[in-house]
């Protein structure tokens, strides 16, 4: 597993990368009350913001962390946003996305790195 300076997570499994917030993320912005998974489909660059989280005290962007093409969104978070907060790691990614070039996973972050950037 990877992670963005976003708080994004990447989790590569042969060449579809699947994307979520880390827990870090969801204690900062507390209770989803709503995911917007919008065009969450077709081709997106680093950077591109891909879903908008909302809770009980703010929206927040969550951006491509690779260039490629998102093939799926999580569509059980239009009924339970709550799973984000629940299982951020599992049950409440957010999108599936196939890679441009698998190698620029390699350009993100580790565990222990994400870690010390949020102690």
């Amino acid at each position: 597993m990877k992670f963005t300076e976003d708080h994004e997570w990447v989790r590569l499994e042969g060449d579809i990368a699947t994307v979520g917030i880390t827990e870090h993320a969801t204690v900062q912005l507390g209770d989803l009350v709503f995911v917007d998974l919008g065009d969450a489909d077709g081709d997106v660059s680093k950077g591109d913001t891909a879903v908008v989280v909302e809770s009980v005290k703010a929206a927040s962007d969550v951006y491509a962390p690779l260039d490629g093409e998102i093939i799926e969104a999580n569509e059980a978070l239009n009924d339970n946003p709550g799973l984000v907060n629940e299982d951020p790691l599992g049950e409440g990614w957010l999108f599936k996305m196939k890679l441009a070039n698998a190698g620029d996973l390699d350009a993100l972050i580790d565990e222990a790195a994400y870690k010390a950037l949020t102690d």
